[in-house]
């Protein structure tokens, strides 16, 4: 199953996976439903609508 990715950050950032949990709250709280998931092949956080 594929999602449509909003955003991503590199896991390797110094701050880890807050710039994307930031993300997901921003585009939540604009009427979004966005959650933060691992891509561990890519080695990155992504933004991912959230399911319903």
């Amino acid at each position: 199953m594929s999602r449509e990715i909003l955003a991503d950050f590199p896991a390797g950032n110094p701050r880890g996976s807050w710039p994307a949990e930031e993300k997901a709250a921003e585009l939540t709280a604009q009427g979004q439903p966005a959650t933060v998931r691992m891509d561990l092949d890519r080695d990155r956080f992504v933004v991912v609508r959230a399911e319903s």
